[in-house]
């Protein structure tokens, strides 16, 4: 390895500390942060035929209103009443699992929607769940 700077090194050196540009810094990402208009619903307390339509008419409603992102609530099913029935089992709760399955089921409501994501923990974690709908092209 050579120890001494050549002329040039140094007055490129000298003339880059005297400029006034400034680089590019190559990790920054720039976060693009999407805002969202945001509803949410909250079915505790609901029966599966209360909770499918509600929720039906929940989409479609946010849909029209022009709603990017939807938070439905269903809780775990901890608090249920499956412990009633011995045909259901105490570990499934009822809504957590059947509403995202009548939507994804749903033909109607599919074409509203882009996708259907788990909530973070701030919004409900594995009680509740995101739709995130298309934009509706329609006036």
């Amino acid at each position: 390895m050579n120890d001494k700077i050549s002329k040039k090194d140094k007055t490129d050196w000298e003339n880059f500390l005297n400029s006034k540009d400034k680089l590019i810094d190559k990790d920054y990402k720039k976060k693009t942060s999407k805002s969202y208009l945001t509803k949410s619903i909250d079915l505790h307390g609901y029966t599966l035929d209360q909770a499918n339509k509600t929720v039906e008419q929940f989409i479609i409603k946010a849909f029209y209103d022009k709603i990017n992102k939807l938070i439905i609530v269903t809780g775990k099913g901890i608090h249920s009443n499956n412990e009633k029935n011995p045909y259901v089992s105490q570990d499934l709760s009822i809504l957590k699992y059947s509403v995202p399955e009548f939507i994804s089921t749903n033909k109607k409501l599919m074409e509203m929607i882009n996708e259907i994501k788990d909530a973070k923990i701030e919004d409900g974690g594995s009680g509740a769940f995101y739709i995130y709908l298309k934009k509706n092209k329609k006036p």
